[in-house]
This record gives C-alpha cells, structure tokens and sequence, in this order.
C-alpha cells in the first residue's frame, strides 16, 4: 500500500515551535522545503496542508492546528474527504523509547502514552504507519510531559536533524508503496551510524 498523507504532529502555536514534540511538524516543513510545496490553512481540514510531487506521486502534508490532543479530528477530516485509508498514512512524531538521532518506520501499535496518537487511534484505528523520531527519554515518568515540551540541547538537536535528513531519504520509496525497502533503508542507517 502506497502512503498517500504524511502528517507531522506538533502544536500550533509560535511558543511550541522548537519543542521537541513538534518534531512532525519540523519533518513535515523540511519535506516540503525539499518538495517546493506550500502550506496551506484549511478550516475544513482543521490544518495547513500542502501538496507534493514525490517520485511522481501526489502526495498531500498535513500540520493540524488542533494541538496534539485532538490530531486525530484533523486527520479524521482529510482521510474521509480523499477516501485515504488508514494504511496509506504516515504520521510523524517524537518517540521517548529511541534516542536522539534514531527515526524507525512501524505499523500499528498502541499510542505508548502519547497524546497525538491517542487521539488518531480513537479517530482512525492503529493500522496507519509511524515514523518515530527518537528524542530519548528524561529517565522518569513524571518528567515526560515537561520534557516534550522543551526544547532539545544542541548535541541533541544536532542528532534529531541527522535523524530527520536520514528519513526524508525513504518517502519516495514509501510514497511508491515499497514500504520494506523503506523500511530497511531507514534501519540499517541506524545500525550503521553505530547507533
């Protein structure tokens, strides 16, 4: 199944802007950069949305202006609309269980304590793809939710790019539904990387 909507998640808002929960909206504005593609706001769609041609395949970006807690009606409202399935959307967001400099592909799954995929599940069910960008993990569970919304140290914001140059490598050959290929590509990067 060929991926057809990535969405990033993030907050909306300026103050939100370099925490490290806005990873998805920094990987979604980097693809775009990359793509010459502008981001729109749609009120219909609660998000901007952009159009990129990939590889040869139209693919629409999502930032929804929801906040994280309610991503899940923005996304919801552009899947219907285009009939997208679950499994032909990529959601991009911070992950505490890899390190900084890690990003891994996976499918399905629970939402692990993470508001953003909360939401989505209860909208859209678990069978979208994740690409989880690591951002480690502050060592105690009290401490997570001022954590994330944080900004990332230097050393760190160093490794999160290197993460995130290292994905946008792998969505053309998601966007042409050669989802393993990616996959790999993307893992064996971190293995090489000695990370």
């Amino acid at each position: 199944m060929a991926i057809k909507l990535i969405v990033g998640l993030g907050n909306p808002d300026k103050e939100y802007r370099s925490h490290r929960h806005n990873i998805g909206f920094w990987f979604v504005d980097a693809l775009a950069n990359l793509y010459d593609a502008t981001f729109k706001q749609e009120s219909k769609f609660f998000g901007a949305v952009a159009q990129a041609d990939i590889a040869g395949v139209n693919l629409r970006l999502l930032k929804p202006s929801t906040y994280m807690n309610a991503s899940g009606q923005s996304i919801a409202s552009i899947a219907k609309f285009y009939q997208i399935a679950a499994s032909e959307v990529l959601v991009v967001h911070d992950e505490l269980d890899l390190a900084p400099g890690i990003a891994k592909i996976k499918v399905g799954g629970g939402h692990g304590g993470h508001n953003g995929l909360r939401s989505i599940i209860s909208t859209l069910g678990k069978e979208f793809y994740r690409l989880r960008i690591g951002i480690g993990h502050p060592g105690d569970k009290s401490q997570v939710s001022d954590f994330v919304l944080h900004s990332p140290s230097k050393a760190e914001l160093a490794l999160i790019q290197n993460a995130i140059t290292a994905a946008l490598q792998v969505i053309p050959p998601l966007s042409a539904g050669k989802i393993e290929t990616a996959m790999q590509s993307l893992h064996t990067q971190g293995d090489e990387n000695g990370i």
